[in-house]
């Protein structure tokens, strides 16, 4: 009886873990979409360098601030700051409207959730520890982004092959990562934590799959996307 409530109090949890990621999904679509087809809307924050650079600093700073202050935050708040983050993270991606095609960015939002759902699946099914391959991927990400960074002092670093390469290592990354995260986010215990905790435990796994997908879909259209 006992391990049956500690089964569907599992299932209950990562229910959740999907809903708001999902819902972060598709405020982020609805916002992206919205700047992305309105010419008045896009030039207001894309003209405004001052603006522009705000909305970066605000994305991080909510993503620093639920990472390491969830659990000083209200449950209300960290619902607040999360749907303020998908919104933000649609008005800065807009651009994507602008420089692909639509269709192109439907196919390759397909793509994604089919990748993301065998990806997360095999997180969740799978009796393997994805300890080790965790860690091996975070270490790639900093080397990626380490190189990256290089590439901005020397921009003439960053070929066609080059970029190529660093947006098929960034998928295999991130790939890796959505197994992961979903296998250590499975491994939290709601059972035996207060609901509000559970609660907030369940939007911090939703941001970690959030970014994993938002990552998955950057660079598979990068390397798919038809542009206009």
């Amino acid at each position: 009886m006992r391990s049956q409530a500690l089964a569907q109090s599992n299932a209950t949890f990562m229910s959740r873990v999907y809903f708001w990621m999902m819902l972060g999904l598709l405020i982020s679509g609805c916002v992206a979409f919205t700047f992305g087809n309105s010419p008045t809307l896009i030039n207001a924050v894309y003209s405004n360098q001052i603006l522009w650079i705000g909305l970066i600093v605000l994305q991080f700073a909510a993503v620093i601030g639920l990472s390491a202050f969830i659990h000083k935050m209200s449950l209300a708040l960290t619902m607040f700051v999360y749907i303020a983050y998908a919104a933000l993270t649609g008005v800065t991606f807009s651009t994507i409207f602008l420089v692909f095609t639509r269709q192109s960015i439907t196919e390759v939002f397909f793509i994604t959730s089919f990748a993301f759902i065998g990806l997360s699946a095999f997180g969740f099914l799978t009796k393997r520890d994805l300890g080790p391959l965790g860690s091996f991927c975070m270490t790639g990400l900093f080397g990626l982004i380490g190189f990256i960074l290089i590439t901005f002092l020397f921009p003439s670093i960053m070929t066609t092959a080059v970029s190529m390469t660093i947006n098929t290592l960034a998928i295999l990354i991130f790939a890796g990562l959505t197994a992961y995260d979903t296998q250590r986010i499975k491994q939290f215990n709601p059972a035996y934590a207060p609901a509000d905790v559970a609660q907030k435990a369940a939007i911090t796994g939703a941001l970690m799959l959030y970014l994993d997908f938002i990552n998955l879909f950057l660079n598979l259209l990068q390397l798919l996307g038809e542009k206009k």
